[in-house]
């Protein structure tokens, strides 16, 4: 019962957070703002499930702190990076494309269209993916160990690993002389998903963590949804798509180079 309080109360906290944030994106016209909300919102609820498995500020267990505060880097930076990136290149074609293309064939106005394809989709996905700070904050008895210190160790690493993939992308696309081209410098030449794998690192990491406890145990659909999203849904097949039909030299860049784990390219 104490579990399905937690998860419901946390459902019923992303349920009022997205209506909120899905009349501020009606009111300016843009969906993007949801991306950044991705990361933020896993923050939300993982302060929502410290708050009420420990009670308050200080009352809390080491895997609570460890989990809130691994989570709230992860979701902090890549809430500010989707932010910045809305900020500086506008609405995002995927959901401008997707939207358009409800209204059209179906006859579903912007509100409707945007709510049940982005709002209604995305929600119940985050409290999935973000099962690992949930069910492990719930044993507060259970010490940390070498399983939950490895974890911490490779969600920081995956956090490291996409920052640093992220910051060489911008770099890349702020260089006019690299217009056209295909990133295949730095962390991009050994995958051509170098953010997707940190992430998967992240959260792999954040269910070691978890996975200490009997209830962390439970939060394995957490990094396999998100990893199979990443890598056959919504994540790497969406960009190669695009990718391959914007970029002249992008089918050569797949056959040489890793799709999401690194490794050395192949040669020619």
């Amino acid at each position: 019962m104490e579990t399905a309080s937690l998860l419901l109360t946390n459902a019923a906290v992303i349920i009022i957070a997205f209506l909120i944030l899905w009349a501020i994106c009606l009111a300016i016209g843009d969906m993007t703002p949801v991306d950044a909300v991705w990361g933020l919102g896993m923050v939300l609820v993982a302060a929502s499930t410290y708050v009420q498995m420990a009670g308050g500020v200080g009352d809390g267990a080491p895997r609570q702190y460890l989990l809130l505060g691994l989570v709230a880097l992860w979701g902090g930076r890549l809430g500010g990076y989707m932010l910045w990136r809305w900020r500086h290149h506008g609405p995002d074609r995927r959901y401008v494309a997707m939207l358009g293309k409800a209204q059209a064939a179906r006859g579903w106005s912007l509100p409707v269209a945007s709510l049940i394809l982005v709002f209604a989709t995305q929600a119940p996905l985050l409290l999935i993916v973000c099962l690992p700070v949930q069910l492990g904050q719930i044993d507060t008895s259970t010490p940390l160990g070498l399983l939950g210190w490895a974890g911490a160790g490779l969600c920081l690493f995956g956090i490291a690993f996409e920052t640093l993939a992220d910051w060489q992308l911008v770099r890349f696309k702020a260089d006019p002389a690299n217009k056209g081209q295909v990133m295949s410098r730095g962390l991009w030449r050994y995958t051509r998903h170098p953010n997707y794998f940190g992430d998967a690192c992240a959260w792999w990491g954040l269910y070691l963590i978890a996975a200490e406890t009997g209830p962390g145990l439970w939060a394995l659909p957490g990094p396999l949804l998100l990893t199979w999203t990443l890598m056959k849904w919504s994540g790497a097949p969406t960009v190669e798509r695009r990718m391959a039909r914007t970029k002249p030299g992008y089918e050569d860049y797949i056959r040489r180079t890793s799709g999401f784990i690194p490794w050395p390219p192949k040669r020619a």
